[in-house]
């Protein structure tokens, strides 16, 4: 077995266990079953709507990546194979993009690697969106995040910091332009493919209805985020917190398992930034952690069990 592949799910494991024995060390368990008993369901269950819809959003979406291939899956069959890979990405980082690719192959006759292009060509677009939502965050908090960066300013540390950054950064550009070797050659491809997958999207022929799906997508990660703030009373963010606090969990999410063990302390750690207690941040981190991962584990299992049943035929 290749060891590269062994380690790459060892190590998140390992990692998302320590993260959690960390965050209970912050939260005691008999405090976190408190915090469970005590929420609010009905915000919880708001901001489990807002993520089915950004699911079904997603599954419709992809529709307009296909027919340009001459594709037109059932949404039914996208919608499950959606559901199913975000349930594979919690057992097997990276998976769930393969299986959902696969399960098209199976039940829709799109070959493979057509099917897993056009979802490489989705994740850009969902990349370029992140970074959107860095950017507003900046534009809303720049005081907030300059007073941050600011505090205890120390002129020559600050500005060596920056030059070594802007000459990194340019020897950065210069090794993929005119670096010779296999990484190099790989870096290259990588961000022209990057510039290739986001210029395609203006290119297609249903590009507004794709640019409002992947809106409205991030639009429900936001809102499933912000909805579920009200769930632990006394919890109270700000706009800013909330998209700081959002931002903090989805990179967490793509570090470990689907976010085991990282997640609580991540927002925990970015709700710290505006005066929220470190025990009800977990508290909230872990309570918004295993709403998620419960929808998907219920709605990705019921889609396995679904898909030969409603393909019977095939």
């Amino acid at each position: 077995m290749d060891i590269k592949k062994v380690l790459k799910i060892i190590i998140p494991l390992i990692l998302g266990g320590f993260l959690v024995w960390y965050s209970l060390t912050i939260v005691s368990p008999a405090e976190l079953v408190k915090y469970f008993k005590s929420a609010n369901y009905w915000w919880i269950f708001l901001g489990l709507l807002c993520g089915i819809l950004s699911h079904l959003s997603r599954a419709y979406r992809w529709k307009f990546l296909l027919e340009p291939l001459g594709y037109k899956p059932k949404f039914i069959n996208a919608t499950l194979a959606v559901l199913v890979a975000y349930l594979m990405n919690i057992f097997l980082p990276r998976a769930g993009e393969v299986t959902r690719a696969a399960v098209m192959t199976n039940y829709e006759n799109i070959p493979f690697e057509k099917g897993f292009g056009t979802i490489v060509a989705e994740r850009i677009a969902d990349l370029a969106m992140m970074l959107i939502v860095v950017g507003i965050t900046l534009c809303i908090q720049f005081d907030f995040i300059w007073e941050l960066l600011t505090k205890d300013f120390n002129p020559l540390k600050t500005f060596g910091t920056l030059a070594l950054l802007i000459v990194f950064f340019a020897a950065f550009v210069w090794y993929i332009k005119k670096g010779k070797s296999k990484f190099s050659e790989k870096l290259k491809g990588f961000f022209l493919g990057l510039k290739e997958g986001v210029t395609s999207i203006f290119k297609m022929k249903h590009k507004w209805a794709f640019i409002f799906h992947t809106i409205f997508i991030w639009v429900m990660y936001v809102a499933m985020f912000w909805a579920t703030i009200p769930a632990v009373d006394g919890l109270d963010v700000p706009f800013g917190g909330i998209l700081i606090g959002f931002i903090a969990g989805a990179f967490s999410i793509a570090a470990t398992n689907g976010g085991v063990g990282l997640y609580p302390v991540a927002v925990a750690s970015a709700l710290a930034l505006f005066g929220i207690d470190k025990v009800m941040g977990n508290a909230f981190g872990w309570i918004m952690w295993t709403a998620q991962t419960a929808m998907i584990i219920v709605f990705g299992g019921l889609s396995f069990l679904i898909l030969p049943i409603y393909n019977k035929n095939k």
